[in-house]
């Protein structure tokens, strides 16, 4: 039996055999309905994100402004007082 004839018979025995499954027929309403929640999921995640992102920014920015960091502190001993 050459190669031609055993490849010819493999597709004749899955022509002949019988179908498989069948998909529901309600899947794409289905597909398009977790596509559709999974998108609004995204988006309101990135939103909060976001919220949470700027919220934090201008929480830092008033406590830098009220703190002022960047100034030294001032110093608790007072320098001696000589020259009286």
């Amino acid at each position: 039996m050459s190669a031609y004839d055993r490849k010819e018979d493999e597709v004749r025995r899955m022509l002949d055999a019988p179908p498989r499954g069948q998909v529901p027929p309600d899947l794409l309403p289905r597909a398009l309905d977790r596509g559709t929640r999974a998108l609004h999921r995204a988006r309101l995640l990135r939103r909060l994100l976001w919220l949470l992102l700027t919220a934090s920014a201008v929480a830092f920015a008033v406590w830098a402004s009220v703190a002022e960091p960047w100034r030294t502190p001032p110093a608790g001993v007072t320098p001696p007082f000589l020259g009286w």
